[in-house]
Parts: C-alpha cells; structure tokens; sequence
C-alpha cells in the first residue's frame, strides 16, 4: 500500500520540512508527502527544487471560505491547528488517496512508518497518545493523544471522523484550556468511544517526544536505533521522535528543549544531535541560494547562553557565595542536566 502524508509549515520551519521528507525518502520509497505553504518562500522553494515524492500547495489552492471565514479570528500558530484537519481532508479529495497521514513538520524517521500504519488493520482511523511521563503529565490540558501522526482512510469512518474533526476546529481551536477543549487536540480524546473504526497505536516506537523519551533506554544495534521500555524490558524500533521543543536563536543558538524535560546524553547524542546537524546542513545548502531568511527559524536572541568551563567557574563561585553547601556543585549538576542551549555548529 501506498503510504500518503501531509504536512504544513512555513519559512521559518523549512529545515525540518525538509529534514522530515528526507528521513521519509530513507527509509521508505513508496510515499507522497503532500506540503501545504503557509508561505510564498516555502512554496517557490519546493515547486523550484521539484522533489520526488512530493507535491506543494499553497494557500491560495488550499483555503477555502470556511477557512477564510475563521482566519482573521486565530493566531498563526491558532490558524495551523485549525487547518490541520482540512490539509489531510483537501488531500484526500483532490488526489483521490485511499489513506493520509497528517506529519507535524518538526519529526524525523528512524525506521519506516508503514509498520504504524498496517497496526491499523482494518481499523478506518490511527491516533498517537503522548504516552507522557509521570511528572510531565498534561493530558488534562493538552489531551491523551498528540495530533502528530494521524491517519485516515478514505472510507465511511474514516470520512466521519475526518468531517466530524474540520467542523469542530473551524467552531473553535484556540490555544487555551476551555471546556474540555485545547486546539485541534483535545477533541481526540473521546474518539475510540465516540466513533467505530478508531485505532490507538501502541507500537512504543511511534510517537517518542521529549515529554516521554525518559520511560526509555536506547542503543544502536546492527544499524537501528533500538529501545528499551523500562518498567517491562520490552525492546522496539525506533520509528520517529518528535523535536517538539527545538529552538534556533541568533548567532547559531540552538535550544534542544524547554528545560523541564530531562533528556539524558544518550538521548541527546542519538536523537538530537543528529537531527540539529541535519537542519544545519539543510539551512547552508538553502541559504548558498537564498540568504535573504533563516530557514531555522531564528528571530531573536537567546534567553541565556551555552555554558562553558569560564563560565560555569563562574557560576560556581556564585553559588558558593550564597551558601557553603554548594562546595560540592550538587546545584550546578542540576542546573546542567536541564541546561540544553548548545552552539549548534559545533555539535
């Protein structure tokens, strides 16, 4: 089975875009990414490079007046989640696909995706919880499920689902807890009950993100980045990480995460220094073209700075100024494991 994709982004997410269909092209060749622009750059970008497996479509082809009707009432990124349902829904009506999964832009593949999408069965819809960590836990807020990789057939209960979604996003999808309601994502929350033909993905590789990547251990074996849960000692695939989280500042600033989410070394080394080294070889061979905008993302300076041996001495002397319990830098190790601003060229 063909497997088809959509996603949407603008400029200032370009490089992870790109970084998405790339990890696709590996590991799977029988795909179509559909790439709805939220931007002019973005789409002239793609219709110029004219990438296999891939079709661009631009805002003037996507919106429609539903759409149009609700636009000036949402936040960009308000707008994005209110589209999200209409980008997967407008795919699969103008190309006539059996299947579409919606991509949130900021992934990468690990493994092929198929293997997600056969759990399905004959099961009509696929939703991802967020599967949180205890400590992290938003489901309240946020909801159970992440609108990351979502998929949908073409069929009676796919299409209810799907028609029954657009309708609720264009009536509200706000970036605030109200009612039961959070964005496009809280109404997914009820949906193995609500509708038939609904699938809650439990491969363990599918959905890893930084709000759950601590349940895990992981390791490279013959080529694979392979999984460990650890309460079961049930091992798996990685599929694909979601880089929720990752911020590129001035003067090549990177930010892997906000700073509650502990992300080990490990994790660090394997997930997301490949993926910032990826965006920067990205962002060069863009911008070699085109310097006129950071396909990164960067618009502002960054809150702090990567730490070095100065000044974390520095830091150092200042906590033992306060107090003479910190002479053994229990509090600099802390501040460390949450401290994820690196320079991201010399990563």
């Amino acid at each position: 089975m063909k497997l088809n994709f959509c996603t949407l982004f603008s400029s200032n997410y370009l490089s992870r875009g790109i970084a998405l269909y790339q990890s696709l092209l590996k590991h799977n060749k029988n795909f179509h990414l559909y790439v709805f622009a939220f931007d002019d750059i973005t789409f002239n970008y793609f219709l110029k490079e004219n990438l296999p497996n891939l079709t661009v479509i631009s805002l003037d082809e996507f919106e429609d007046e539903e759409l149009l009707r609700v636009k000036p009432n949402r936040k960009l990124g308000e707008y994005c989640w209110t589209c999200t349902s209409s980008t997967i829904l407008y795919s699969i009506n103008k190309y006539n696909l059996s299947n579409c999964t919606y991509l949130d832009a900021d992934m990468m593949f690990f493994s092929d995706p198929k293997v997600l999408i056969d759990e399905m069965g004959e099961k009509s819809v696929l939703i991802t919880e967020h599967r949180y960590t205890k400590e992290y836990d938003q489901s309240e807020e946020s909801g159970i499920y992440c609108v990351q990789f979502v998929t949908f057939k073409n069929n009676e209960h796919g299409m209810k689902v799907l028609n029954w979604w657009r309708e609720r996003c264009l009536e509200w999808c706000y970036a605030i807890a109200e009612n039961g309601k959070f964005g496009d994502q809280k109404y997914l929350d009820d949906w193995t009950e609500r509708f038939e033909g609904v699938h809650e993905l439990q491969h363990l590789g599918g959905g890893i993100a930084p709000w759950n990547v601590q349940q895990y251990s992981f390791q490279i074996k013959n080529g694979d980045l392979i999984g460990t849960e650890k309460t079961t000692g049930n091992n798996f695939k990685a599929i694909f990480y979601h880089y929720h989280g990752v911020k590129y500042y001035y003067n090549d600033i990177v930010s892997f995460s906000h700073p509650a989410y502990l992300l080990s070394k490990n994790v660090q080394k394997l997930f997301y220094q490949p993926y910032i080294k990826t965006l920067n070889k990205i962002k060069e061979s863009i911008n070699l073209a085109d310097s006129s905008f950071d396909p990164n993302g960067s618009t502002e300076n960054s809150p702090t700075h990567p730490y070095c041996l100065k000044s974390l001495i520095i830091l150092y002397l200042k906590e033992l100024k306060k107090s003479p319990k910190y002479i053994f830098g229990k509090s600099i190790k802390n501040k460390l494991k949450h401290h994820y601003f690196y320079f991201s060229k010399k990563l």
